[in-house]
């Protein structure tokens, strides 16, 4: 079972995960200022499911000011990031994240 998977949740190495990752822009789904938050979805391409489950290789934070808040959503595929990272946006604007 592999730790490390690429954007289309195939299994692959630890060097070309450590390659990919060198390119941070390649690792930015989305990324979405609204006021004084900053919702950001990025690919992790590492496992945080941590093989309980399918790969959870993408994850959605949003920080205020210069802090993170508590919000965080790990998803298994691109899809489901770019969905997650709308949701987070509009939580944002309806000021369901302080």
């Amino acid at each position: 079972v592999s730790m490390y998977y690429d954007q289309n949740g195939e299994p692959i190495g630890s060097m070309e995960w450590a390659t990919v990752c060198e390119d941070r822009a390649a690792c930015v789904v989305q990324q979405t200022d609204v006021g004084d938050y900053w919702i950001s979805t990025v690919w992790l391409g590492l496992d945080h499911s941590f093989m309980g489950g399918p790969p959870l290789i993408f994850e959605t934070m949003i920080k205020h000011d210069d802090a993170w808040t508590e919000y965080q959503e790990r998803y298994s595929t691109r899809a489901e990031a770019e969905e997650g990272h709308r949701r987070a946006v509009a939580l944002v604007k309806t000021g369901g994240v302080s």
